[in-house]
C-alpha cells in the first residue's frame, strides 16, 4: 500500500522588542543566568502583567505580511500545566480569539535541471497567537537547572493548516517564513539562539484517503535542515510501523539531527488537559482600522515579491535574483548600485559573484563592507569604457574590499589601465589568426563563436591590458579581409 504524509507546523517566533511581553524587564540572550527576571517573571506574590505595545504591534505586522485577518477583538488565556520552566505553573497565551487568523506562507519548491526556477505555491495558515515565552532547563548528569532569562519574551506561535506534504515542503515552508519575519523587523529568527523554534505534527495514511491519520509530533528540531531530515526520517518510521502490523500511538518524540534517530518523550496532550481560561488579570484589546493602517505602512515588499519585480524592472536573471532577495539589505545595495550604474545585471554579477565572496572571506557583514554601491558603479563604467578589462577589474575589486579606495584610484596604483595602441593590438590579432587556421575555416563557415579562439592569445599577449572591445573590433575586421 501507497502512503501519503499530511505534516502541519507549530513555528514559534521570538519578537525583537527591548522589554518582555508584561513586563519592562528588558529582554535579551546571552546575559548570565537569571538576570532579566523581575517580580513579574518570577511570579511573585501581589504582581500583575502590563502589556506591551510594541509586542502587539509586531504582531500585527507579521499578520498583514501573511495576509492574515487581524480580529478586532482578542483576549488572554491562561494555558495550565505544571513545569519548571514557568514559575507561575501557567502560561499566558491565547486559545479562542488569537490576534490573527487564517493567512498564508508563500513558498518555492526546489526547480529542475531543465526549470532552475521551482514552482511556487502557498501554505495556509491556521492562526498566529502571542504568548510569552518560558524559561530554559539546563540537564547535567543528576541535576537540572533553570535559567528564566528568556521568560516572559514575547512569543509568536505560527500554526499552519496540515496541508504540507513532504520535508521538502516544509523546508521551502519555513525558509520562507523565516525572511518575512527578519524583512519586516519582527525577529532575528536565530535558531542557535531559540529565536526561531519548530514543532512538527506528522501522521501518514493510504494515498486516496481524506480522514486523517494519528499524529506524532516532533520536538527539537532546532535548524530549518534538522527539521526536513526530522520529517523524513518521521514518515519512514511510522511507515515501517503500520507495515508491519504495529499501530500509530499519539505521542511527542525527541529527534537527534546529529544521530538521526527519535525516541518517545511523552503521550501528547489535549487542549482540554491545559484546562483554558480567560486571564484575568488582562482586558481584551481592541485593534481599530486605524492601528492596522498605521502598522501597514510599515509592511516591507516580501522577498517573493520583490524578485518577481526584479526579474521585470531590471531584466536579470533568476539565478541572480534568487541570491539577492534573501537579504534585505543585499537587496537595497543592489537596487543602489544599479540606479547609479544603469546597468543591472552588471552590477548584480559583481555583487553576487565577487562582493559576497570577498565579504565571506574575510568574514565582515554588509553592513561593514569597505565597497559601497558607488565602487561598484563606478567598476562598471570602467570596464564599459574599455579602461580596464573584466580580469583587471576583478584585480581591482579584490584590492577595493580590501581598502575601500575608489575604483579609479586603484586603476592608476596598480598601473591597470587597458593598453590601447591600436598598430600593437593589430600585430597581435594578425598573429592569433595566422596561428589558428581551424579557427579560421569556421568562422568562414559561419561558426560566429569561432572569434573566441583568437581572442585568448591576444589577450595573453597583450598581459590582460587589451581593452576587450577593441579587440572584438580588430579581430572582425581582419577576419572580414582575410
Amino acid at each position: 500500500m501507497n502512503y501519503e504524509a499530511v505534516i502541519g507546523l507549530e513555528v514559534h517566533v521570538q519578537i525583537k522588542t527591548h522589554s518582555k511581553v508584561f513586563t519592562r524587564v528588558a529582554a535579551g540572550y546571552g546575559q548570565p543566568e537569571n538576570t532579566l527576571t523581575d517580580p513579574v517573571v518570577l511570579a511573585l506574590p501581589g504582581v500583575l502583567p502590563v502589556m506591551n505595545k510594541a509586542a502587539l504591534d509586531a504582531i500585527i505586522k507579521a499578520g498583514l505580511l501573511l495576509g492574515c485577518e487581524i480580529a478586532p477583538i482578542c483576549k488572554w488565556d491562561r494555558k495550565n500545566y505544571f513545569y519548571p520552566d514557568s514559575p507561575k505553573n501557567y502560561q499566558i497565551s491565547q486559545y479562542d480569539q488569537p490576534i490573527c487568523v487564517g493567512g498564508r506562507v508563500e513558498i518555492e519548491l526546489p526547480g529542475s535541471a531543465r526549470n532552475v526556477m521551482g514552482e511556487h505555491t502557498h501554505i495556509a495558515l491556521t492562526r498566529i497567537h502571542l504568548e510569552e515565552d518560558v524559561g530554559k532547563l539546563n540537564h547535567f548528569a543528576h541535576d537540572s537547572l533553570v535559567d528564566y532569562n528568556r521568560a516572559g519574551t514575547p512569543l509568536m506561535e505560527i500554526v499552519s493548516e496540515p496541508v504540507i506534504r513532504s520535508a521538502e515542503e516544509a523546508y521551502a515552508y519555513l525558509t520562507s517564513l523565516r525572511a518575512t519575519m527578519i524583512y519586516g523587523g519582527i525577529s532575528d529568527c536565530d535558531m542557535e539562539k531559540g529565536q526561531l523554534r519548530c514543532d512538527a505534527n506528522i501522521s501518514i495514511r493510504p494515498v486516496g484517503e481524506t480522514r486523517l491519520g494519528t499524529k506524532v509530533e516532533l520536538k527539537n528540531l532546532n535548524s530549518i535542515s534538522f527539521v526536513r531530515d526530522g520529517i523524513e526520517h518521521e514518515i519512514k518510521r511510522q511507515i515501517a510501523v503500520v507495515q508491519s502490523g504495529g499501530t500509530i500511538v499519539q505521542e511527542t518524540r525527541d529527534y537527534d539531527g546529529m544521530t538521526g534517530t527519535s525516541q518517545s518523550l511523552r503521550t501528547k496532550e489535549m487542549a482540554h488537559d491545559y484546562r483554558y481560561f480567560p486571564d484575568p488579570d488582562l482586558m481584551p484589546v481592541k485593534v481599530d482600522a486605524a492601528w492596522k493602517a498605521r502598522i501597514q505602512t510599515e509592511c516591507p515588499e516580501l522577498p517573493f515579491d520583490k524578485q518577481r519585480r526584479f526579474l521585470t524592472q531590471y531584466q536579470i536573471p533568476y539565478t541572480l535574483t534568487s541570491v539577492l532577495i534573501w537579504d534585505r539589505a543585499l537587496a537595497n545595495f543592489f537596487e543602489q548600485a544599479a540606479k547609479l550604474c544603469g546597468r543591472p545585471q552588471a552590477a548584480a554579477n559583481w555583487i553576487v559573484n565577487d562582493l559576497l565572496r570577498e565579504l565571506s572571506h574575510a568574514q565582515v557583514a554588509l553592513a561593514d563592507s569597505k565597497v559601497t554601491p558607488a565602487h561598484i558603479a563606478e567598476l562598471v563604467a570602467l570596464v564599459d569604457s574599455g579602461t580596464v578589462t573584466n580580469n583587471a577589474a576583478k584585480e581591482v575589486f579584490v584590492d577595493m574590499a580590501a581598502t575601500g579606495d575608489k575604483p579609479g584610484v586603484i586603476v592608476e596604483r596598480k598601473g591597470l589601465k587597458a593598453e590601447t595602441n591600436a598598430d600593437e593590438l593589430e600585430g597581435w590579432c594578425r598573429e592569433s589568426i595566422a596561428a589558428n587556421p581551424k579557427a579560421l575555416a569556421e568562422f568562414k563557415a559561419g561558426k560566429e563563436s569561432a572569434i573566441n579562439a583568437f581572442k585568448g592569445p591576444v589577450m595573453k599577449a597583450a598581459k590582460g591590458k587589451a581593452n576587450p572591445k577593441l579587440v572584438d573590433e580588430t579581430l572582425h575586421r581582419l577576419l572580414a579581409q582575410a
